[in-house]
């Protein structure tokens, strides 16, 4: 397929009360249902790339993070030309834990594709941007994609899929939506459910957009109005602001106003002026109503903030973005260790790093504690943190932080906690599994779909503190057979404790170089996380104990030498291969009285209190403190 590429579509004036020459569309699913994919497809067809075949795959994701996890995390601009049309296509993130980002961009967009795999159907985030896009008023084109799957069922995926929408419309045209399948994977498109009868390239879909996506609205004439959704970065420029002209002209040199959510305005000059192009962006003079822009020139920009002529300074609509969910604590590294292996481990370099992560990362809240180097850090969800955690430690910055824990809200004296809808697909054989795994957790089931080929779906509605660590525990418990999902649904009071898997840990009891010797005797009493050689302090957490209470290991243990020999005397200590816990897993391990030590080499896990002296006194504290109960 040949599509037209003249790069100069994009900055004409309006024919009539819309540009018709521009289409503005987002790219909208449930986490793995094919967006960046297809994104992959309509840049490869329109003649972006000299060679297609060598642009690889996954184009968009070119943060290191999004490409080693197969996940979008930032939300990403990019535009095709296609029968003389410029098409913006903004691609989101799937992941329920990165919401903030869809709610930001959806903004820019008249219209919205919404991919649906065809064999998981609708799942809990497809629901949650399908809301979120109906509610802006977006026009949706339904894509079942990955058709060509073995257990592929578009037919029931599109029934399902009109009951999401029967639920969700806010405008009775919104009913009315075309449905194409898709195999995103090898560029096709079509409108009949069968792989067979698909077009060989994705000019259905291309076809559909033109027709279906209203051209944005235009008024050249008006004073300028542009919501700031986005923020980059250039070394020559400073601070870029994204964002889509909602009426007016911008010119290059132009004084515009900024208006930050906050309310406060200051006046800055239009330095540089783009329009988005294939993967990169254009300098142009002049941008119109309905196209997205980046603008340079206004070095304190904020996400939310209007871009408005100081002849009529009208703030558009604030973006609304979800409260956060989940607390954690970032604090300066305190382990005898600190300090060796970061560039950055000082209070006032890990305030400041926090503090701008604000600027572009809209669900993210931090704040400061009584404690002037321990800050607290709110997020929607374990992913979420992590991503921020692991993004940081890549630049060199070294701290600690504490075990994820629940945010409520007490409303008339009682104490509210937040609650999700999880979904999880499994097969019949781990039903029970299941079950028992999140009713411990306080889920109480809502339904549970058979589809009589041995594959269950069941449905739950659980505490998000329910959430922390039960990913890995259900891939554990169902070895690796099932696939979950969840998303926020709202408060419901405070539902109990809630049963812990973990046991204790094995602690080490001093400090200095891990041997092997020692190592053999620890994992005589547990699992351990440490190699010989490796360098660990007393507090330091080695192991787990398969008993419910800590125990306190020697790892730095050597052989003792002596005169005596055996036959067996010269056989090696055989190790088991210790366990690498990832960040996620990291997270979850943790108990309230420990810590997760991070630095760009790494993470270890450890006690608040090192010494054991220190662990026995807080015991006895705490134990006073408590009321005792009598019979």
């Amino acid at each position: 397929m040949v599509m037209t590429t003249d790069a100069s579509i994009g900055t004409n004036t309006a024919s009539g009360a819309r540009q018709t020459s521009l289409r503005n569309i987002a790219i909208i699913a449930h986490v793995d249902h094919g967006k960046t994919t297809l994104v992959d497809g309509l840049l490869k067809q329109s003649n972006v790339f000299r060679d297609p075949e060598a642009a690889g795959e996954l184009i968009l994701d070119s943060n290191d993070l999004e490409r080693e996890r197969g996940i979008t995390i930032l939300a990403k601009n990019t535009a095709i030309t296609y029968k003389g049309v410029k098409i913006n296509v903004i691609d989101t993130p799937g992941h329920a834990d990165f919401g903030g980002e869809v709610e930001r961009v959806l903004n820019m967009a008249d219209g919205c594709l919404l991919l649906v795999d065809a064999v998981e159907g609708p799942m809990p985030q497809t629901r949650t941007v399908l809301a979120r896009a109906l509610a802006l008023g977006l026009r949706p084109i339904v894509v079942v994609n990955k058709i060509d799957r073995a257990a592929a069922r578009p037919g029931e995926v599109v029934g399902l899929t009109q009951d999401l929408f029967l639920d969700l419309a806010t405008d009775p045209e919104q009913l009315d939506f075309p449905v194409l399948y898709t195999i995103a994977r090898d560029g096709r498109a079509g409108f009949a459910p069968d792989p067979a009868a698909l077009a060989p390239d994705l000019r259905p879909l291309l076809d559909t957009i033109l027709d279906a996506v209203p051209a944005p609205l235009a008024e050249p004439d008006a004073p300028l109005q542009l919501l700031v959704a986005s923020l980059d970065y250039d070394p020559h420029r400073g601070r870029i602001a994204i964002g889509r002209v909602g009426r007016g002209r911008v010119r290059v040199g132009d004084p515009l106003l900024h208006i930050a959510p906050d309310g406060e305005q200051t006046r800055q000059r239009v330095t540089s002026l783009a329009t988005f192009e294939g993967l990169g962006r254009r300098e142009v003079e002049i941008a119109t109503a309905g196209d997205i822009v980046a603008l340079a020139g206004f070095a304190d920009a904020k996400i939310g903030a209007t871009l408005a002529d100081p002849v009529a300074p009208e703030p558009l609509a604030a973006i609304e973005i979800e409260e956060p969910t989940l607390r954690l604590t970032f604090g300066v590294n305190t382990s005898p260790l600190a300090g060796r292996e970061g560039q950055y481990s000082t209070s006032r370099q890990l305030r400041e790093r926090l503090f701008r992560e604000l600027e572009t990362n809209l669900s993210l809240r931090v704040e400061t504690t009584d404690q002037p180097d321990v800050f607290a850090v709110s997020g929607r969800g374990e992913l979420h943190l992590s991503i921020l955690i692991e993004t940081m430690r890549r630049e060199g910055y070294e701290f600690q932080v504490s075990r994820p824990e629940v945010i409520t809200k007490e409303v008339d004296g009682a104490v509210l906690e937040p609650v999700e809808h999880l979904t999880i697909d499994t097969t019949e054989g781990f039903v029970g599994v299941v079950t028992d795994l999140v009713g411990g957790r306080r889920a109480r089931m809502l339904d549970m779909v058979n589809n009589g080929r041995g594959n269950v779906r069941l449905e739950f509605a659980i505490p998000t503190r329910g959430l922390i660590g039960l990913r890995n525990a259900f891939l554990t418990a169902t070895k690796g057979n099932g696939v979950l999902a969840s998303r926020l649904i709202g408060y419901e009071p405070w539902q109990g404790p809630i049963t812990s898997n973990r046991s204790g840990a094995l602690v080490a009891s001093e400090g200095g170089t891990a041997l092997a010797h020692g190592i053999a005797n620890a994992q005589e009493r547990g699992l351990t996380f440490i190699e010989p050689g490796t360098e660990v302090y007393e507090g330091m957490i080695v192991g787990q104990h398969p008993r419910p209470t800590d125990l306190a290991v020697n790892v730095c243990r050597a052989k003792k030498l002596t005169n005596m020999r055996s036959s067996t005397s010269e056989i090696s200590v055989r190790l088991t291969p210790p366990i690498v816990l990832s960040l996620e897993q990291a997270l979850d391990f943790l108990a309230d009285d420990e810590l997760l030590e991070v630095t760009p080499r790494g993470w270890r896990l450890r006690k608040r209190l090192l010494t054991q002296d220190e662990r026995n006194k807080a015991r006895k504290r705490a134990a006073e403190a408590t009321p005792t109960v009598r019979r």
